[in-house]
């Protein structure tokens, strides 16, 4: 096997001061956690980078299949080594460099160990020498190439690597609090946790359930949405609510033109309650401005109103295509698209209200006493967790 290890880069992290070391903490665990079907992981971190020991040709694949969604990481790149002695660094570069096309190049040299005989400038001279006179596909561009071969002298042995995978970017998943994402089983809703998980925030989920209104099909597209969000890095646990006695209700009760905004303030109320028991910070919408009645500003103004708690809505600004692109990107659309119904969607009304006043919603909703049913429902819920593959090092779901 050429390559003996993984470089990782952090990208973003490099910029963060004090609290670096806890970063790249939950950078590593996530890590761990993500390749627990490959446990033990050898892992080796610095201040600007992290190593991962590849060992077989198998482990390196899996490896390089699945880093790129892990968020906190910018690039990374497979690694050579070679004897501390010329002949046997250029008999790996050679190999690395006989992977390529017509393509330009240049030798970048790191020379930690001063005692090898060659400075840095030598190095690359006589490297690159090599390769052109060896490769008559190769040109140098040192200002931009296509490909840069990096050569580190360290004290155990010269590190080879060619090539720049690009990596998911962010925060690790975990190392900018909690919130409870809304999840209905539309396109939008997996593309905001993603988005969320991608600034560092952990996400638990919370899906609200009307049987016999909404099928059993469609309570299992949820729970295979909140799987795929799991491919991230972090485990997900999903709340489902029992939602059809509260939903039936506002059906029966409030004026049809206003009762979309008021099931949107009941189920912002109890992902409240299920926020607070859980300890997270926020709650998480995948609504976006002015795509139907209930998000319009005048309607999120009205739903807002029944917390204080901050309500995080990451596709605000972005236009359904742009959300789809995401989907599509990330592997959520196709199962996001499948043709099963939400509770959201069952007793949409003909002309919902865009303005609703928020006097007129409160006046309506005084007739009935929700406060009770909502604290049922919240009792009642089921909890599941994901992913559903069993995570051999089960110590690691603990921190995520």
């Amino acid at each position: 096997m050429m390559y003996k290890e993984i470089l990782i880069r952090y990208g973003e992290l490099s910029t963060k001061g004090r609290n670096k070391k806890d970063f790249i903490a939950r950078l590593r665990e996530n890590i761990r956690y993500s390749f627990s079907d490959l446990a033990p992981l050898k892992i080796r971190t610095e201040r600007d980078r992290m190593f991962i020991e590849t060992e077989t040709p198998e482990r390196q694949h899996e490896l390089v299949t699945r880093l790129p969604k892990i968020f906190g990481i910018q690039s990374f790149s497979l690694v050579a080594s070679a004897e501390k002695d010329m002949q046997a660094i250029k008999a790996v570069a050679h190999n690395i460099m006989a992977q390529y096309g017509d393509i330009t190049f240049k030798v970048e040299v790191k020379r930690s160990d001063k005692t090898f005989p060659m400075d840095t400038h030598e190095i690359q001279r006589d490297l690159g020498g090599y390769l052109l006179s060896n490769f008559q596909n190769l040109s140098v561009d040192v200002k931009n190439p296509e490909v840069p071969l990096r050569v580190e002298i360290r004290e155990d042995a010269a590190y080879i690597m060619a090539g720049i995978i690009q990596g998911a970017g962010g925060m690790p998943v975990g190392s900018n609090g909690k919130s409870l994402l809304m999840l209905s089983g539309g396109i939008d809703s997996p593309v905001a946790a993603y988005l969320m998980m991608k600034r560092g925030v952990r996400i638990e989920a919370i899906h609200f359930f009307s049987p016999p209104y909404t099928s059993q099909n469609s309570l299992e597209k949820v729970k295979d949405l909140t799987d795929l969000c799991t491919q991230f890095g972090a485990r997900i646990r999903l709340h489902i609510i029992p939602f059809t006695e509260i939903q039936t209700l506002i059906k029966d009760r409030v004026p049809e033109n206003i009762s979309m905004t008021t099931t949107r303030r009941m189920m912002l109320k109890i992902a409240d309650e299920v926020r607070k028991e859980i300890d997270a910070l926020g709650i998480v919408t995948g609504e976006s401005l002015g795509q139907v009645a209930s998000q319009t500003l005048q309607s999120l103004t009205a739903i807002n109103d029944v917390t204080s708690t901050p309500v995080l809505r990451p596709l605000l600004s972005y236009d359904k295509l742009e959300i789809i692109d995401i989907a599509k990107k990330i592997g959520t659309y196709e199962t996001s698209i499948l043709p099963y119904e939400d509770c959201c969607t069952i007793f949409t009304p003909a002309n919902p209200k865009t303005k609703p006043k928020l006097e007129k919603v409160e006046y309506y909703e005084s007739f009935t006493e929700f406060d009770e049913l909502i604290e049922k429902a919240v009792r009642n819920r089921e909890t599941h967790s994901f992913p559903k593959k069993v995570v051999k090092e089960d110590k690691f779901a603990a921190l995520l």
